[in-house]
Protein backbone atom coordinates (compact mmCIF):
# COMPACT_ATOMS: atom_id res chain seq x y z
CA UNK A 1 0.00 0.00 0.00
CA UNK A 2 0.91 3.18 -1.12
CA UNK A 3 2.34 5.11 2.69
CA UNK A 4 0.84 8.39 1.71
CA UNK A 5 -2.90 6.09 1.55
CA UNK A 6 -1.42 4.54 4.60
CA UNK A 7 -1.07 8.10 6.20
CA UNK A 8 -4.41 9.79 5.83
CA UNK A 9 -6.48 6.81 6.35
CA UNK A 10 -4.20 6.07 9.94
CA UNK A 11 -5.05 9.78 10.18
CA UNK A 12 -8.86 9.14 9.37
CA UNK A 13 -9.22 6.30 11.55
CA UNK A 14 -7.50 7.87 15.18
CA UNK A 15 -9.96 10.15 15.76
CA UNK A 16 -12.54 7.31 16.29
CA UNK A 17 -10.17 4.90 18.37
CA UNK A 18 -9.49 7.53 20.97
CA UNK A 19 -13.34 8.11 20.94
CA UNK A 20 -14.38 4.45 22.11
CA UNK A 21 -14.48 3.21 25.66
CA UNK A 22 -15.81 0.67 27.98
CA UNK A 23 -18.70 3.28 29.19
CA UNK A 24 -21.19 2.54 26.03
CA UNK A 25 -24.70 4.56 27.32
CA UNK A 26 -26.50 1.79 25.29
CA UNK A 27 -25.34 -0.90 27.22
CA UNK A 28 -27.82 -3.23 28.35
CA UNK A 29 -27.41 -4.48 32.11
CA UNK A 30 -29.81 -7.49 32.15
CA UNK A 31 -31.25 -9.10 28.95
CA UNK A 32 -34.75 -9.71 29.00
CA UNK A 33 -35.34 -13.44 28.21
CA UNK A 34 -38.71 -13.81 27.59
CA UNK A 35 -38.34 -14.10 24.17
CA UNK A 36 -34.56 -13.08 22.92
CA UNK A 37 -31.34 -13.44 20.67
CA UNK A 38 -28.19 -12.59 22.65
CA UNK A 39 -24.81 -12.09 20.58
CA UNK A 40 -21.57 -11.67 21.60
CA UNK A 41 -18.96 -11.01 19.62
CA UNK A 42 -14.80 -10.88 20.69
CA UNK A 43 -11.91 -10.66 18.63
CA UNK A 44 -8.34 -12.34 19.93
CA UNK A 45 -5.02 -11.61 18.73
CA UNK A 46 -3.49 -14.83 17.92
CA UNK A 47 0.17 -13.66 15.88
CA UNK A 48 1.03 -11.07 13.77
CA UNK A 49 -1.22 -12.06 10.30
CA UNK A 50 -3.64 -13.75 12.43
CA UNK A 51 -6.92 -13.02 15.05
CA UNK A 52 -9.55 -15.09 15.82
CA UNK A 53 -13.51 -13.88 15.89
CA UNK A 54 -16.01 -15.48 18.09
CA UNK A 55 -19.03 -15.24 17.66
CA UNK A 56 -22.15 -16.72 19.98
CA UNK A 57 -25.57 -16.59 20.13
CA UNK A 58 -27.92 -17.63 22.87
CA UNK A 59 -31.64 -17.95 22.15
CA UNK A 60 -34.22 -17.50 25.25
CA UNK A 61 -37.89 -18.04 24.81
CA UNK A 62 -40.15 -17.60 28.33
CA UNK A 63 -37.21 -17.53 30.65
CA UNK A 64 -35.37 -20.55 29.01
CA UNK A 65 -31.70 -21.01 26.88
CA UNK A 66 -33.55 -22.83 24.04
CA UNK A 67 -30.20 -23.09 21.41
CA UNK A 68 -26.76 -21.82 22.12
CA UNK A 69 -23.78 -21.87 19.19
CA UNK A 70 -20.92 -20.50 18.89
CA UNK A 71 -18.63 -19.65 15.63
CA UNK A 72 -15.14 -19.00 15.84
CA UNK A 73 -13.40 -17.99 12.74
CA UNK A 74 -9.94 -17.38 11.74
CA UNK A 75 -9.78 -13.89 10.03
CA UNK A 76 -6.35 -11.42 8.75
CA UNK A 77 -4.90 -9.55 11.24
CA UNK A 78 -4.81 -5.76 10.39
CA UNK A 79 -1.03 -4.96 11.53
CA UNK A 80 0.23 -2.40 13.85
CA UNK A 81 -0.73 0.89 15.05
CA UNK A 82 1.78 2.72 16.38
CA UNK A 83 0.22 5.20 19.01
CA UNK A 84 1.55 7.41 22.43
CA UNK A 85 0.83 6.50 25.81
CA UNK A 86 1.81 7.99 29.20
CA UNK A 87 2.83 5.77 32.21
CA UNK A 88 1.39 6.79 35.79
CA UNK A 89 4.64 8.78 36.51
CA UNK A 90 3.33 11.00 33.84
CA UNK A 91 6.15 10.16 31.41
CA UNK A 92 4.69 9.96 27.35
CA UNK A 93 6.44 7.20 25.11
CA UNK A 94 5.51 5.72 21.84
CA UNK A 95 4.57 2.02 21.38
CA UNK A 96 3.07 -0.28 19.31
CA UNK A 97 -0.64 -2.11 19.30
CA UNK A 98 -1.88 -4.60 17.35
CA UNK A 99 -4.58 -2.86 15.65
CA UNK A 100 -8.59 -4.12 16.29
CA UNK A 101 -11.46 -4.61 14.02
CA UNK A 102 -14.23 -2.30 13.82
CA UNK A 103 -17.91 -4.13 14.50
CA UNK A 104 -20.96 -3.01 12.11
CA UNK A 105 -24.17 -4.84 12.90
CA UNK A 106 -27.02 -4.42 11.27
CA UNK A 107 -30.46 -6.16 12.88
CA UNK A 108 -33.64 -6.15 10.92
Amino acid sequence: MDKRIFYFVAMGVLPFLSSCNNDNEDKVKEISKDGAIETTMSVEHIGDKLDVIKTTHKIWVKNMLVKASVHIDTIPALGILRTETETTEGVTRQIDVKKDYEFYITVK
